[in-house]
């Protein structure tokens, strides 16, 4: 029985040799872990939600169009529903529902395993998760700045610097002047669009038939694209992460405008600097979602940003930033003596109610087993039991990378090993 095309299984390391592509667990929770760490740092909180929700929930954001990208059915209630495809939906869903339970602004982040039923790709899969962090309540673009400085601190904790990546800052309100000046209808708006966020992923013969349909040239959209100036709005957020010495990692770029229909501002992307890979992250500013959500009952300016773990992973490993992963063994408990194994079972429950990660033989095995077994775990120490000369249980316990030993009380092993770990 083989997995689903798009999706993944995920193994501790070291990886079993195989043909196919694997992903590590490892890996995984090292990515998580971060997003976690400096979120908390930025004081966002950690919000989830469903992973099937109403499918109204994005046709009324994205049109029937989108039903086509997703995991949709019927469920047994006759209710239509959907894999959440993306999380800031659901976002604007709970912060409308119960938004007067909190002080504003609402800083919130998840980190959500999303569901596409599209063509895979290079860097894309019918799943992966995300991290998505969320600012609700606040305009000012003070808040923009906040989210872009929280995503370029997630890839720095990864050990990427700004020769690895750079952030696309852009505006879709520029955008929207450009639509207007150009007297683009405004049924035909998002379809420009679209239009703008492929301009480099489509031939450009392509791009000057669709574009003609609108009344717009290719030369007329690369002239506004390579003479922009920042916007009063991009000029404040460049100023602010200019303050934090972040401006090396932010550049002006008209060419983002991200493809979702619900921006409404500031919008942004990061791309790894060599262009190996799709975008890192993206997001922007989206004033009008939860008053659309709410059906006009909550209107509250909101902002944020997805990173996605598929691309991110595979430019880690790209520039050697994938740490070697092991379990992690502060000790293995060696039983060589099996008249000992009850006391030995007293030792790794005492050691693991301290917080300590033990492991030892479920069954008897040999002594040279046992070892190599601790070797393969990567083990700092072994621990052994064994009786003195006067018949009393004593620890043998022994250091693996120095080959120190010491003999110590049963009571003794942890203080033993808390010293050796000094």
């Amino acid at each position: 029985m083989e997995r689903l095309p798009g999706f993944r299984d995920f193994y501790p390391e070291p990886l079993p040799p195989t043909k196919d592509e694997l992903w590590s667990m490892d890996a995984r929770n090292h990515v998580f872990s971060a997003w976690r760490s400096v979120a908390r740092r930025y004081g966002f909180r950690e919000y989830d939600g469903p992973p099937l929700e109403p499918l109204e929930l994005y046709t009324n954001k994205s049109g029937e169009e989108i039903v086509g990208q997703l995991f949709n059915f019927e469920d047994k209630g006759g209710r239509l529903v959907a894999l959440r495809p993306e999380m800031t939906p659901t976002l604007a869903r709970m912060a409308a529902a119960h938004e007067h339970a909190y002080k504003k602004p609402l800083k919130w982040f998840s980190v959500p395993q999303l569901f596409r039923y599209e063509k895979q790709q290079k860097g894309r899969k019918r799943e992966h998760f995300q991290f998505n962090a969320d600012i609700v309540g606040e305009s000012d673009p003070a808040a923009d700045a906040e989210l872009i400085a929280l995503l370029i601190d997630s890839l720095r904790a990864l050990g990427l610097g700004e020769q690895d990546f750079v952030v696309r800052l852009s505006s879709r309100g520029a955008w929207q002047q450009f639509v207007e000046r150009r007297a683009i209808p405004p049924e035909k708006a998002y379809g420009f669009f679209q239009i703008v966020d492929k301009l480099e992923r489509e031939r450009p013969a392509v791009t000057t038939q669709k574009l003609a349909e609108l009344g717009v040239t290719l030369a007329e959209l690369e002239s506004f694209i390579s003479s922009g100036e920042p916007t009063p709005e991009l000029r404040a957020i460049l100023d602010n992460l200019a303050a934090r010495g972040l401006a090396a990692f932010v550049r002006l770029d008209y060419r983002v405008i991200r493809g979702l229909a619900y921006y409404t501002g500031p919008v942004f992307e990061a791309f790894d600097i060599k262009g190996e890979f799709r975008a890192i992250a993206g997001g922007g500013r989206y004033d009008q979602l939860l008053k659309q959500v709410s059906g006009g009952k909550v209107d509250l300016p909101a902002l944020g940003f997805g990173m996605g773990d598929v691309v991110l992973t595979e430019l880690l490993k790209s520039r050697g930033l994938i740490p070697r992963f092991t379990a992690g063994l502060r000790a293995y408990v060696l039983i060589e003596d099996e008249t000992l194994r009850r006391e030995s079972l007293a030792v790794v429950q005492r050691l693991r109610d301290a917080g300590v990660a033990v492991d030892y033989p479920l069954t008897p095995t040999k002594s040279d087993k046992q070892f190599k077994r601790a070797l393969e775990l990567a083990a700092a120490s072994t621990v052994r039991l064994e009786r003195g000369d006067d018949g009393t249980v004593q620890s043998r316990v022994k250091d693996l990378t120095t080959r120190t030993e010491w003999i110590v009380g049963r009571d003794e092993v942890l203080a033993c090993l808390k010293a050796e770990a000094v």
